[in-house]
């Protein structure tokens, strides 16, 4: 386990599951809520969209206490060079999970860590393969879960991810929006 005790963790997110995730995985820290317009340049690839966003979350805590290390993440969802958002409608929700059913798409977390001197930032990747869903099975999903605060309008942790995920190549955890496992390795180079 990291000694991490005199350091103090800032999560620049209001993520549960961001928050959960830290939480298991053994950390103490401190939550700073960060809002920013989350528009990006059209010149940027879809691919290098959630490490800007998570930079441009970082940017926002200016200065940081010599013992303080900054946390911001993003993670976006990709299919066919498109990002799936956050759905604002009970229709855009549809729309994107049937969108997805089937296919495959990549699931982007972008992660910023920060302390007083140095900035450190890397994004994770993870494949992610549906089945076919039914129009049933979404609608179900809509109605008995949130996908409204999450990129792609799913979790995979959630009754969809378990009945309609067939496979994954890389981390599930950074599917719930915070790969963990990078975190842990990176964190050294900030102590």
């Amino acid at each position: 386990m990291l000694d991490l005790n005199s350091y103090k963790l800032i999560l620049g997110s209001k993520s549960p599951r961001r928050q959960m995730l830290l939480t298991e995985a053994g950390f103490d820290f401190d939550v700073k809520v960060i809002d920013i317009d989350e528009s990006y340049p059209d010149i940027i690839h879809v691919s290098d969209v959630a490490l800007y966003l998570a930079e441009k979350k970082a940017k926002q805590v200016p200065f940081l206490k010599k013992n303080e290390i900054l946390i911001t993440a993003d993670t976006t969802v990709v299919l066919n060079e498109t990002i799936l958002g956050k759905p604002e409608s009970r229709d855009e929700a549809f729309e994107m999970i049937s969108s997805l059913s089937g296919k495959m798409h990549s699931v982007i977390t972008g992660v910023c860590l920060k302390n007083d001197h140095r900035v450190l930032s890397f994004d994770d990747t993870t494949v992610v393969y549906f089945r076919k869903l039914t129009n049933k099975e979404i609608n179900y999903y809509i109605d008995n879960f949130d996908p409204f605060d999450k990129a792609g309008g799913y979790g995979i942790q959630d009754w969809i991810g378990m009945i309609g995920i067939t496979s994954i190549e890389g981390s599930f955890f950074n599917v719930m929006g915070l790969p963990i496992h990078k975190i842990y390795a990176e964190l050294p180079a900030l102590l």
